[in-house]
């Protein structure tokens, strides 16, 4: 049953230019002014956060916006605070817009008393009173169980798609899809199938985490652009030593599509330094200064998907449909077509 009052978006501090470029897509979408709601999210001298909601939000369909990126706790906080002053104002739905799942790589107990963090997480969220969850290529699909309430979880692959018919058109026959290690072959397949190039996979072995001892190509690169695909990027070390083995065993140019650009410690430096002609990365993470400057780094926006998304969601509509490249096509129109970027 399709919604009788428009739906609210609201931002925490962690991506407020993400936010805007939502309200903005949505606004040219219902022909209609769609703002941020006015509100403050501040911190008093011993770092504890205060919210405070300047508009009437009783009885509407709230969106959170807000990825649980770095500082992961202070935007989880933020997030958990923001939901409970939103339910404490009666608003009738709540939807948490985590565009970056934090915490989602602590999704089981690969040793002995270890914590299950993403479960935990789920379930201070769900506590808080968040009725939904919106979120973009969750680091396990596994993930989505751990709630008791509807998780919707986006995929960038059809908006990588697109960018790479735009920025390769000419070379497609060229191109080999490589996932940089044997756990993420569903998300490089996935992408190759829509795409129609052939997969190769990069074994890696790690001797200790953050650590990796040896590469190994599964599979013939020679002569190929190759398009590394992964999720999350965090120092970049696997992601560079990927490149370089690719190259030594005959690629002819290696670029890389990354879901969530963490970039964390020298990793744009690193980046800038690597033998990848470019690194893709979309804007779930609000990037920094370094990332921006950065010569082979471009950003993509999720702004179309996610709005869209939204207004699905308050409409009673299909998500899922989003989860095609024809679907997206002309969401994105002007980004991907002649004189796009």
């Amino acid at each position: 049953m399709p919604a009788m009052t428009e739906p609210k978006l609201i931002s925490g501090n962690a991506n407020k230019p993400l936010a805007s470029s939502i309200a903005r897509r949505m606004s040219m979408h219902r022909g209609m002014n769609v703002s941020l709601v006015d509100a403050r999210v501040e911190r008093f001298n011993d770092q504890e956060i205060f919210v405070e909601v300047f508009e009437n939000v009783r009885g509407e369909d709230m969106y959170i916006i807000q990825p649980t990126s770095n500082p992961a706790n202070d935007n989880l906080m933020e997030l958990l605070i923001m939901t409970d002053a939103l339910k404490r104002s009666s608003a009738a739905r709540i939807t948490a817009v985590i565009p970056y799942f934090g915490y989602a790589r602590q999704d089981r107990r690969a040793k002995a008393r270890t914590p299950i963090t993403a479960k935990l997480v789920a379930n201070m969220l769900t506590e808080a009173g968040v009725d939904r969850v919106l979120t973009l290529d969750l680091h396990a699909a596994q993930i989505q169980g751990f709630f008791d309430i509807p998780v919707d979880n986006l995929y960038a692959a059809p908006v990588f798609a697109l960018d790479i018919q735009h920025h390769f058109k000419g070379k497609m026959d060229n191109l080999m899809v490589v996932s940089p290690d044997v756990g993420g072959v569903a998300r490089a397949r996935e992408l190759a199938q829509r795409i129609g190039a052939p997969l190769s996979i990069v074994d890696k072995r790690r001797e200790k985490a953050g650590e990796v001892a040896e590469m190994t190509v599964i599979g013939d690169v020679k002569g190929k652009a190759c398009i590394i695909v992964d999720d999350i990027c965090d120092t970049a070390g696997t992601l560079v030593k990927a490149a370089q083995v690719l190259t030594d065993n005959g690629a002819t140019e290696v670029h890389a599509y990354i879901t969530h650009g963490v970039l964390s410690g020298p990793a744009v430096e690193r980046i800038g330094n690597s033998v990848m002609k470019s690194l893709v990365v979309t804007d779930s993470i609000q990037a920094s200064d370094e990332v921006k400057a950065a010569r082979n780094i471009r950003i993509v926006p999720t702004a179309p998907m996610f709005a869209q998304a939204i207004l699905n969601i308050w409409n009673g509509t299909s998500v899922s449909s989003l989860f095609e490249t024809d679907t997206l096509g002309p969401i994105y129109e002007g980004l991907y077509t002649a004189g796009g970027a």
